[in-house]
């Protein structure tokens, strides 16, 4: 009852207006008062686990991609990028939709940031769509899909957080993470080429005046550069030559060299990206802090040994734990953001993992595909606030969540087969 009552109390702060980080630091101190056994004093723990998450070498690794990404984002190079690859493909039928999916796969590995690369995409490739007679639902959905696959295309910060949380090596998950990544990725790619053969009047082809030769030499040069970069830090990773930690802080100098060698440097840049790294790092942290003082008190009051025990004694089959905790993960993801899921929802069920001798690198990796559809999930997705705060009056709601539809069946779809076939994990 307590553990139901703080996830309770936690919710209505969070529908109220409450700051996540809050809401979550105010319901633990909201039932250490009320819970005798208890009490105020559990917090004194508090500062230590802070300490502990302070010193984690692996969260470093957290500003550092964000950095990257926003220096390539800001000057210009995903954007260079994603004009010159809409040209390449768009003399195919659905080929603008499907340009989009390759540029967010690209910019999900070099940036990993969701709302960059649903604004960016939102801003440049939406309109073409819309002009050259593109549905407004696929065009939308296609953006706010493509734009969230930096969930799960490492190097994503939620399979670091994940990693840390579940004491799993970040980088054998960047690895486990990349079939999973590719296997979404052609399914978007399949459901778009089906739609527009089915409907073409739905995705048509655009004639283009520019010769092959010259759109395809664009697209090399607009594409190498940030692909040598991602080949860079995660090659690096997967050779054991660097840290995640480490490979980050190659990449953050690696994509201020990129604007050097394009010409696009400016200070400006430099200062924004310092600026916004420390603002959504503060974010992370503060909620990883309130989610901390939460599990602390929730599991001080046993509701980590109610949750093994139900598990493991009321139920006691490992795919039933899956199939609800999977189930509970997606509901979740309609109202709650994925930091909240990850350092709340989870500490949870790594005991259960132990119980059930469950591979918690596979789990892990189930968990980061389901997370991914939490950007889309109405009513709180993300990914459908930024398309629709960048995309104005082009598209409406409703064309909105009728074209993300078919893509968070798509993720299903995915997890699912990741489900059956556990080994797509070790193919790389």
């Amino acid at each position: 009852m307590i553990g139901i009552m703080m996830f309770l109390t936690a919710l209505i702060l969070l529908l109220v207006g409450f700051p996540v980080a809050f809401a979550f630091g105010s319901a633990a101190i909201f039932t250490a008062l009320l819970a005798p056994d208890v009490g105020i004093d559990v917090f004194n723990l508090l500062p230590f686990r802070i300490y502990g998450i302070m010193q984690n070498f692996n969260l470093i690794a957290v500003p550092l991609f964000i950095f990257m990404g926003l220096i390539l984002e800001k000057s210009k190079i995903a954007e260079a990028m994603l004009l010159s690859i809409g040209k390449l493909f768009g003399s195919v039928r659905g080929g603008l939709a499907i340009s989009t999916v390759v540029v967010g796969a690209v910019l999900a590995a070099s940036t990993g940031i969701v709302g960059a690369s649903v604004v960016m995409m939102s801003v440049i490739s939406l309109p073409i769509m819309i002009k050259h007679g593109y549905s407004k639902s696929l065009s939308a959905g296609t953006i706010a899909a493509s734009g969230t696959l930096g969930q799960i295309v490492p190097p994503s910060i939620v399979l670091i957080i994940l990693g840390d949380v579940m004491s799993v090596d970040v980088g054998s998950l960047f690895r486990a993470a990349l079939a999973p990544a590719l296997l979404l990725i052609l399914l978007y790619m399949l459901y778009i080429l089906i739609v527009s053969y089915l409907y073409p009047a739905m995705a048509p082809a655009i004639k283009s005046d520019t010769s092959k030769t010259i759109m395809i030499k664009k697209a090399i040069k607009a594409i190498i550069p940030p692909a040598l970069l991602i080949m860079i830090v995660l090659g690096s990773i997967f050779m054991g030559v660097a840290t995640p930690t480490e490979s980050a802080a190659f990449g953050a100098i690696g994509a201020i060299v990129l604007t050097l060698i394009n010409r696009s440097f400016r200070w400006d840049t430099l200062t924004y990206a310092s600026m916004e790294t420390v603002k959504m790092t503060s974010m992370i942290f503060m909620i990883l802090i309130g989610a901390t003082a939460f599990s602390l008190v929730f599991n001080e009051s046993g509701g980590a040994d109610v949750v093994l025990e139900f598990f493991s004694q009321d139920i006691g089959s490992r795919w039933t734990f899956i199939f609800i905790a999977m189930a509970a993960i997606f509901l979740l993801g309609f109202f709650v953001d994925f930091l909240e899921i990850s350092f709340i929802v989870i500490p949870i069920l790594v005991p259960i993992l132990h119980h059930f001798h469950i591979d918690p690198l596979w789990f892990a990796i189930l968990v980061a595909m389901n997370l991914q559809a939490s950007f889309l999930t109405p009513p709180f997705g993300f990914a459908l606030f930024y398309l629709k705060g960048a995309a104005g009056d082009q598209v409406s709601t409703g064309d909105i969540y009728k074209g993300v539809l078919p893509f968070i069946g798509l993720q299903l779809i995915a997890l699912l087969i990741i489900i059956l076939f556990p080994s797509l994990i070790h193919l790389f």
